[in-house]
């Protein structure tokens, strides 16, 4: 199973669907929190080239955000990049 990397804040309702789905999913992540951390959130912006959270990557392959990793699970292929 691939590697999950999601930087969050804690007030981000987008982060919490996020989460959301990944647990549904059973999954298991490494979660960055970017709350009042502005060299974190510097790294993930240069990482990702968005500034917003969540910003989540599977292995390698940064995903986006959380209507992203929504559309890859509604074609399937969210369980294609897990494997």
């Amino acid at each position: 199973m691939a590697e999950v990397l999601i930087y969050t804040s804690r007030w981000c309702f987008f982060c919490t669907r996020a989460k959301q789905l990944l647990d549904s999913k059973g999954l298991s992540y490494t979660e960055v929190s970017v709350d009042g951390e502005p060299g974190l959130r510097a790294n993930m912006a240069a990482k990702a080239g968005r500034t917003s959270v969540p910003q989540i990557w599977i292995g390698d392959q940064h995903v986006g955000g959380c209507d992203d990793l929504f559309a890859l699970e509604r074609t399937s292929a969210l369980d294609a990049l897990l494997n």
